[in-house]
């Protein structure tokens, strides 16, 4: 559940015949596409994925935890949220979940960073994020 008072970004991920698999539920390889469609989301109002490529910047990906609590099936309405439990002076936390009504069906974590593409060397999140997203 998303902490009390955490900005946060909700998407909806109807389920497609393309994500389900031969068991006739979403494959676990989808929820990776999903949590990035919530990444850009989280970026978007506040500094968007243009803007950064624009300005030399890109975010990476350093690790992705996922945590399958329910299959999802293709008539599943599911629910994806994703908010910034913790930014660090060059790693950014982000964690998700997705859910069913009030049932969370797999709930995710990921660490990242942004780099200077120019360089390909590491740096501090982007001001605009910090600013809405450090605790």
């Amino acid at each position: 559940m998303v902490p009390a008072g955490k900005p946060f970004v909700e998407l909806a991920f109807p389920p497609r015949t393309y994500d389900i698999d031969f068991a006739g539920i979403v494959n676990n390889a989808v929820y990776v596409r999903w949590l990035e469609d919530l990444r850009l989301a989280l970026m978007a109002g506040i500094y968007p994925i243009d803007r950064a490529l624009r300005e030399d910047v890109a975010p990476i990906l350093l690790s992705t935890n996922i945590a399958y609590a329910k299959p999802v099936t293709i008539e599943d309405p599911l629910i994806g949220r994703m908010w910034v439990p913790r930014m660090e002076r060059i790693k950014w936390h982000v964690a998700a979940e997705f859910s069913v009504g009030d049932t969370v069906h797999a709930r995710a974590e990921q660490i990242g960073l942004f780099i200077k593409l120019s360089t390909r060397r590491p740096i501090a999140p982007p001001a605009p994020l910090r600013a809405r997203y450090a605790p």
